[in-house]
């Protein structure tokens, strides 16, 4: 189980990324559904051996790498419209989405676990990545590496910790995009800094 400090120094490293972010270059989002199912598809391919994979997870993977890409690129992955809810933000279409995808045959949802059950989508086709460029996958798999080692719990919890427009935001209220250029983090060091700058330098990403 990941210490207190482990935790503090993964949320350093989202911190320092989006103090690295251009906040002049974001648009505004359009949504494409089609890459929301093919994103389900992948996060649940790639998750398929993590023990605290379900649905808190599946939300919470969506929208770091939507909001990651849109404070990095100055545009998210899917575009999807994610709600407040009392566990952390969800996207609003990944409920219809997904009994899309079960009625298609590309997905399934199964009940695991014992003393606690988890509702997990399984992919029962390979994701389509050509609709994915290489650093939207590089996006999503930093947040696959970053929450891989963390339960539901401490998921919800970092999403808290992370999301000023969480904070702000009503009970079912949308959460903004530009809201992921707020702070609620305390003030970077140096070392952060540095760190958001190696991290924005490996996404390829370059001030304007």
């Amino acid at each position: 189980m990941p210490n207190a400090s482990t935790n503090e120094g993964k949320e350093a490293e989202v911190a320092a990324k989006l103090a690295a972010a251009d906040v002049s270059r974001a648009p505004e989002p359009e949504y494409d559904e089609g890459k929301l199912k093919e994103l389900v598809l992948y996060l649940a391919e790639k998750s398929e051996d993590d023990p605290s994979f379900g649905d808190t997870k599946l939300n919470k993977l969506l929208f770091f790498s939507d909001f990651l890409s849109y404070a990095l690129y100055g545009k998210p992955i899917t575009g999807a419209a994610y709600q407040k809810l009392e566990f952390g933000p969800a996207p609003r279409r990944l409920l219809p989405a997904r009994r899309e995808m079960e009625a298609e045959g590309s997905a399934a949802i199964v009940k695991r676990g014992r003393a606690y059950v988890r509702t997990v989508t399984v992919n029962r086709r390979e994701p389509d990545l050509k609709l994915f460029d290489t650093r939207e996958l590089d996006v999503v798999n930093e947040v696959l590496d970053l929450l891989r080692n963390h339960d539901a719990s401490e998921v919800s919890e970092f999403s808290h910790q992370i999301s000023a427009g969480w904070k702000l935001a009503e009970l079912y209220e949308d959460i903004p995009y530009d809201s992921i250029f707020l702070s609620v983090s305390k003030k970077l060091s140096p070392q952060e800094v540095e760190r958001g700058q190696e991290l924005a330098a490996r996404f390829n990403f370059q001030a304007a």
